[in-house]
């Protein structure tokens, strides 16, 4: 099957996806609830969709075409509050985080579907240990070309999405000494990782044609990129966040995603190379590790600074483009809590040094996705 073409989008339109645990109230340890969730929700007319996922127990939510944070924020809203109206008729809760806290993966079930099933058949017990929960972020991209331009561009702040979502530090009832102990699992699959540097439509298209060829590859689908193109939207997808605590801090990721979309496309600051990619695993694996902590190698000088050092530089260097999109609010909220040094894995540990129960972090992070004080 040859590429499909790169369809027409607004550039920087922005469309948002979230994976959501489903937990019981009685112990908030996953529950297999996702057709019934998904049978009441269907009653409500939402912006976007609410769709299953790999295993019974999460749910994924997506919004519509969005040209703001704002609006990322008030869609996801409406289908936050729609899901958890339906969540409390079924005395489950709906909850953020890269990872359920103390889940056992072989407990799962994979949901019933002819493409989770041929996975689950492809990819044995990883199926059942991909109940991981991530935020993607798409941005639409003026052409084919631009969207590869954009996707190299923004390869080079991975760290920096990965810090600013991080909300795995649990693993089956262990920390994991990781702030994005997700990623780990997401890296277990085949064509994980980064895209091939080619930076025109038809460089890709000859790439696509031999993985196609080898039947490794049958679709886009089948490379669990950490950033691919997406050309049915017309888009460049980034993966690598983790599902947050928030919907506000899930708009405000999107927010900053745009705010550097919008810098890329009016500066061109710099171009992209595949010498880029010789610290990129390193870069990585500081953030999964470290977050906000982390060392940060910067690609084009070689210089080691801290991560939340380059983030706030980053963010000063966009923040006219922030403006023009309505993105101040998003890029104010994420530079108060990199000042602070707080993401959503350091929540969850202080949660945890505090309660002394994993299950008791799962309910007031459950508190905390429905809009409640915590």
């Amino acid at each position: 099957m040859p590429l499909e073409p790169f369809s027409h989008s607004e550039p920087l339109t922005l469309g948002v996806e979230l994976e959501l645990q489903l937990v019981s109230t009685h112990d908030y340890d996953l529950a297999p609830y996702a057709e019934d969730m998904l049978r009441l929700v269907r009653k409500t007319a939402l912006p976007g969709n609410v769709v299953p996922e790999m295993t019974s127990s999460m749910i994924e939510i997506s919004t519509g075409v969005c040209h703001t944070a704002g609006e990322v924020l008030g869609q996801l809203g409406q289908i936050r509050d729609a899901l958890v109206r339906s969540a409390d008729k079924l005395n489950i809760a709906v909850v953020g985080g890269g990872t359920h806290p103390f889940q056992q993966w072989h407990e799962r079930r994979i949901y019933d579907k002819p493409r989770f099933r041929e996975l689950s058949e492809l990819y044995g017990y990883l199926s059942k240990q991909f109940t991981i929960f991530g935020q993607h972020v798409h941005i639409g991209c003026p052409d084919a070309d631009a969207a590869l331009l954009m996707l190299h561009r923004l390869s080079r702040y991975i760290p920096h999405f990965i810090a600013l979502s991080a909300s795995s530090p649990y693993v089956q009832g262990h920390d994991t000494a990781f702030d994005s102990a997700r990623l780990n699992s997401v890296f277990a699959f085949p064509l994980s990782g980064r895209a091939p540097f080619v930076l025109t439509w038809d460089g890709f298209a000859q790439y696509f044609d031999k993985m196609t060829r080898t039947g490794v590859v049958k679709s886009m689908k089948d490379f669990y990129w950490d950033i691919r193109p997406k050309p049915e939207y017309g888009t460049v997808e980034i993966r690598v966040f983790d599902t947050p605590l928030t919907i506000e801090r899930a708009a405000a990721l999107a927010g900053f995603v745009q705010a550097l979309g919008a810098w890329f496309l009016a500066e061109q600051p710099f171009m992209p190379a595949e010498d880029d990619y010789l610290v990129y695993t390193y870069n990585r694996f500081q953030a999964c590790r470290f977050g906000l902590e982390a060392v940060y190698v910067d690609p084009a000088s070689g210089a080691h600074l801290p991560l939340r050092e380059h983030l706030l530089l980053t963010m000063e260097r966009i923040a006219g483009h922030a403006a023009a999109r309505g993105a101040t609010p998003a890029l104010q909220l994420l530079r108060s809590q990199v000042e602070a040094g707080q993401n959503d894995a350091r929540w969850l540990r202080e949660c945890q040094q505090r309660e002394q129960l994993l299950a008791e972090v799962s309910r007031q992070a459950a508190l905390r996705f429905r809009g409640a004080a915590v």
